[in-house]
């Protein structure tokens, strides 16, 4: 494939991904953990109601991962190290990344703070590029990447998981089920925990059953659009460009509570709070947006979205802080509250001072578990 890539110029995609980025990040002002289980959470207190944002390799054996409750990682691997996690940290680190990424083409997507697309279809020898980014990469900021090689943005998002650490992968369509065609299929991304229950209820499991089965049988599970996508995805085929710059879709706050709450009280008054930081985040960036959306996750993981879209696009805290807490007063609460959140969606650029007309009766109202795709 090695040899493919470097004569197709068509289309070259590189995904360069930060090896356990927050971790390796506390490790360079922390460098007697190295070798060690280590973990960058939401915070130390193992009791408390934190989650894994990172783990070291050495952590990732005993089965600790992102996103995993704070009490299960300490149950799984009780001598792992726990650090707070430090955000303006990890973005001034992200930032130096990106600047060496900016040197290897002009056309760079980021992502998140580890991860960016790279398009490399000028070049005339991917490979080497690669290994040269990811030699740089390591010399300036002393952090480690890997790097998938691809037609496009999908499959070099695979590929560049397939070698972890430190890895460089090259992949391309027709090689795809053959390299991970009998991996699961929450290998491919878009395919979540809930996707993937319902892809087992199909008697699918793996990739290559996700690219064999007929599509009339995902549409009828999925939907038309939804179920195209995932067959498509799972054969390997992606038509997205990288793009340089993307326009934020939603911004949001959320916040979980130390214990259940059932009191309104309490909760209109933190739904205050965040509405009050998710505006000024808002005003920072320039944006508003007509959607208002409510997220309640009760005990013990059921979590739910409420929304609302108003006429005008909105900014003004007085106003988001209404919608919000109209929502929470239609909200049904049938067990304490977990976690409370707040967004807003359908940005658009503003400008510095808004009209101050009033918004007109909601336009439309819609309620949807979350998903994860």
């Amino acid at each position: 494939m090695s040899a493919a890539l470097e004569r197709d110029s068509r289309r070259i995609v590189a995904h360069v991904d930060m090896d356990a980025f927050f971790v390796s990040v506390e490790l360079l002002r922390r460098p007697e953990l190295r070798g060690t289980p280590v973990v960058v959470a939401t915070g130390t207190d193992a009791a408390a109601r934190g989650v894994v944002m990172a783990a070291s390799y050495e952590a990732r054996r005993y089965g600790v991962h992102s996103a995993l409750p704070l009490a299960i990682a300490h149950r799984r691997c009780p001598h792992a190290t726990l650090i707070p996690r430090d955000i303006g940290l990890y973005r001034r680190a992200s930032g130096k990344v990106m600047d060496v990424l900016r040197r290897f083409s002009d056309r760079v997507e980021v992502a998140g703070l580890d991860e960016a697309y790279l398009d490399l279809s000028d070049c005339p020898a991917p490979k080497a590029r690669a290994r040269q980014l990811k030699r740089e990469v390591r010399a300036e900021t002393r952090l480690v990447c890997s790097v998938g090689l691809a037609p496009n943005k999908l499959l070099a998002k695979i590929a560049s998981d397939l070698e972890k650490p430190d890895g460089l992968c090259i992949l391309d369509p027709e090689h795809m089920i053959e390299a991970v065609g009998e991996r699961p299929a929450t290998l491919i991304p878009g395919v979540g925990p809930r996707t993937a229950e319902r892809l087992a209820q199909l008697g699918v499991r793996t990739v290559a059953e996700l690219a064999a089965v007929e599509a009339a049988t995902l549409e009828r599970a999925f939907g038309p659009r939804l179920g195209h996508e995932l067959r498509d995805r799972a054969r390997g085929h992606d038509d997205r460009p990288v793009v340089t710059e993307r326009e934020p879709k939603t911004e949001s706050r959320e916040t979980t509570f130390p214990s259940d709450v059932s009191d309104r009280a309490i909760l209109g008054d933190t739904l205050d709070r965040l509405a009050d930081s998710l505006c000024r985040g808002l005003a920072e960036g320039g944006y508003a947006g007509r959607t208002v959306t409510l997220k309640i996750r009760l005990r013990p993981f059921r979590t739910h979205t409420r929304s609302r879209t108003v006429e005008a696009p909105i900014r003004d805290p007085e106003r988001v802080r209404s919608v919000a807490r109209q929502l929470l007063a239609e909200f049904e609460l049938d067990a304490p509250v977990r976690l409370l959140g707040i967004g807003v969606g359908g940005l658009v650029a503003v400008a510095d001072e808004q009209p101050s007309a009033v918004e007109s009766t909601p336009t439309t109202a819609q309620e949807a578990m979350t998903l994860d795709l």
